[in-house]
């Protein structure tokens, strides 16, 4: 088979039938038609549990859809508001989200789809009351201090075991057991010897403190969830609806198509814009994967590769301001500093984890000797400007009004106005210009486009709603471990075991506390395994001085850059069954990628100015610049090609240029500096690298 005829094959395989080449012009419309070929929903149901929910046909489709939109209107009302003390809010907030959870979600994968069974009717109902009795008997709650009743006992034992279940069907059972497990550490932490033991706590107590206090179940969690989170999610919701994801592909395309690897680069600047609306790795690989990485087979690119760097750069969005994942807002009420605080922190980061990633892709494209797709291809800058530029309106809003000193709550709020009013604007605006062609009425084709409008406002509430219920029972469940990590303090034991387990090394505290973050995240959501991290690990950090916000950034970004990491590499897992390619090898491929990702937070431990934290403009701009060289000797040590193919003794020279540029100091700087230039100077005096077999991809089973 001719290469043509192979990379025909790989790209009708990537794409679920539909050829590239046949299309003349590559842009939103060919996407659509490119996602219509495959099955996202099964992709994404099978590696986000959160999507596999129960569908639904006449009136209980009806229902759900009321009691989404009455979620969505309760936070905007809220939000406008305030009306309700923070305990209420959270209670009706894990109402809505247990009524859901049971309702759309079967207590096995296997379970029917289309069928409700009759006790989770019961168990929705039983989620409501248990809500409830918070909300009825507020006042006696807060006014009486004293140990709980027989019915305060009987329904925080139900509403403990309520969230747990809904937990495990919608986020997964790692996250359950952790919090069973910090569970019977309270109650039976007097049978533990050593450091780690403590006299231990009755039942009574310990369910009075998760379910009758804002430190346990309804604590700060949930909170965040109730109110930021959940306007963000609905933001996100909202964008979409606008057509935001189809203008961020075509935007690729025009800035990054042409150029060597062309598609490569557009798979990482649309994954990284996507990112800003989307709180999901596995959801933002989905979106635009179905298209950039048969985009990617077309030119050449092994599906495992192409299916990494979709991966890759998807996974990054969670730590891309200006809208971060939910685990920046939960993060930003941990440390008490304002969520702009933590946005700005993470910029230069996540702009050199995006500059990795692009110059691993850059790399690999020089290596395979790869083109761009032709100019004539793609759409014009100008053009998709103008055309879509109104719909970035909203997140400056969001970015002026964070910077004016506006909660996320508020900024949240008044941007869901804003995308609503500009949407409509638009749209009006385009039916007027359009009705006499369409040969309709000025007034009949307004009509016609608010119709179309207002159904497009609930389809996002909607959608917005039922976004919102991993990350709340996340929350709500993550609130077990941090009730009792306040009721015994098991949160300061565990730091000192690190401490110990590193020998007060510094540099060994950050390794261990990186695979305890990864590990942790192959199985935990990032809200939930952030919030573990930090009462456990981020402590350990501290001690050696390191400030807060690097100390917590670091746990977020190696709990996020699990869903690239075997063997529960969600996020790449999901980018190879577009690919059509071996899920551990998209993995390993995907963890390569953005290994100069890992270097990174070890980078702002050790100087802070990264993060803006302690340093003048000068010395900012000094440690991003020896970063950056840093990253990109890493990336030609990984892809192990600069002028040239490079030998292993020159691979090595880089790697020691890369982690000596990342060490803070003068010198350190030199001595990688000096290597770099040691390995130029090589290429160019030996203009032979080693030969190297022609990597043929096998066949996908």
């Amino acid at each position: 088979m001719s290469h043509k005829e192979r990379m025909k094959v790989i790209e009708q395989e990537g794409s679920g039938g539909f050829a590239l080449e046949e299309v003349e012009k590559l842009d939103s419309a060919t996407v659509e038609k490119v996602q219509g070929t495959v099955d996202v929903s099964e992709i994404v149901a099978k590696y986000d549990k959160e999507s596999a929910y129960r569908t639904f046909k006449g009136w209980l489709e009806v229902f759900i859809r009321v009691v989404c939109i009455a979620f969505s209107g309760f936070h905007l009302f809220t939000a406008a508001t305030r009306a309700y003390p923070p305990q209420i809010q959270r209670a009706v907030h894990l109402g809505f989200v247990l009524v859901l959870i049971y309702l759309l979600y079967p207590a096995r994968a296997t379970g029917s789809k289309h069928k409700l069974a009759w006790y989770d009717v019961l168990l929705a109902a039983a989620g409501a009351a248990v809500c409830g009795y918070i909300v009825w008997n507020y006042d006696v709650i807060v006014l009486d201090a004293g140990p709980p009743t027989e019915m305060d006992f009987f329904f925080g034992c139900a509403a403990i075991l309520l969230v747990l279940e809904a937990t495990r069907r919608i986020v997964g059972l790692p996250i359950t057991l952790v919090a069973i497990c910090f569970l019977l550490y309270a109650k039976f932490g007097n049978l533990i010897p050593g450091m780690m033991g403590h006299p231990g706590f009755s039942l009574k107590r310990i369910v009075g403190h998760m379910y009758l206090t804002t430190e346990g179940l309804f604590g700060m969690p949930l909170g965040v969830s109730a109110s930021f989170v959940f306007l963000f999610i609905l933001f996100g919701a909202f964008l979409h609806s606008t057509g935001l994801g189809k203008f961020f592909i075509d935007l690729a395309l025009a800035a990054a198509g042409r150029f060597v690897g062309g598609p490569a680069k557009v798979a990482v600047l649309a994954s990284g814009f996507f990112g800003t609306i989307s709180g999901s790795s596995v959801a933002n690989t989905v979106s635009t994967g179905t298209f950039t990485i048969p985009l990617m087979k077309s030119v050449g690119y092994r599906g495992a590769f192409a299916g990494a760097v979709e991966a890759a750069s998807s996974t990054g969005g969670q730590i891309m301001p200006p809208i971060m994942g939910a685990a920046a807002f939960i993060m930003a009420q941990f440390l008490g500093v304002g969520y702009v605080e933590i946005a700005k922190a993470a910029l230069i980061p996540a702009l050199l984890y995006y500059l990795a990633v692009g110059f691993m892709v850059h790399m690999e494209a020089k290596r395979l000797g790869l083109k761009g797709i032709p100019k004539e291809r793609l759409p014009r800058a100008w053009f998709v400007l103008r055309q879509g530029g109104y719909l970035l309106i909203p997140i400056f809003v969001l970015i002026y009004l964070l910077i004016q000193g506006y909660t996320p709550l508020k900024s949240a709020y008044y941007c869901i106005l804003a995308t609503v009013v500009i949407s409509l604007v638009a749209n009006n605006w385009k039916a007027w210009a359009g009705a006499s062609s369409s040969g309709m009425t000025v007034g009949h084709s307004l009509a016609s486009c608010n119709r179309l409008a207002l159904k497009d406002i609930l389809l996002a509430m909607e959608n917005g709603g039922r976004l919102a219920l991993g990350v709340a029972a996340a929350c709500a469940c993550t609130g077990f471990v941090i009730g009792v990590v306040t009721l015994t303090g098991v949160g300061l034991k565990l730091a000192n075991a690190i401490l110990t387990l590193s020998a007060g090394s510094f540099a060994l505290t950050l390794f261990f506390t990186m695979l305890a973050s990864i590990v942790l995240g192959m199985g935990l959501p990032t809200t939930a395994k952030y919030i573990v991290l930090a009462t456990i690990a981020a402590p350990a950090i501290q001690t050696f001085h390191v400030p807060q916000l690097a100390a917590h950034l670091f746990i977020m970004y190696f709990g996020i850059l699990a869903d690239l990491t075997p063997p529960v590499a969600l996020a790449a897992y999901a980018a190879a069954g577009i690919a059509r390619s071996e899920p551990n090898a998209t993995g390993f491929m995907a963890v390569k990628l953005a290994l100069a990702g890992f270097l990174i937070p070890y980078i702002f431990c050790y100087n802070p100015g990264l993060l803006m934290i302690g340093a003048s403009n000068m010395e900012i701009v000094f440690i991003v610049c020896t970063a950056a060289v840093g990253i990109a000797s890493l990336s030609f040590a990984s892809v192990g090609y600069w002028l040239r193919d490079l030998f292993l003794w020159e691979r090595l020279l880089l790697v020691g240029a890369a982690i000596t540029l990342i060490t803070p100091g003068l010198m350190t700087d030199i001595i990688g500096l000096s290597l770099m230039a040691a390995a130029y100077v090589l290429q160019k005096i030996f203009k032979e690298g080693p030969k190297r077999p022609l990597a043929v991809e096998p066949s996908a089973a």
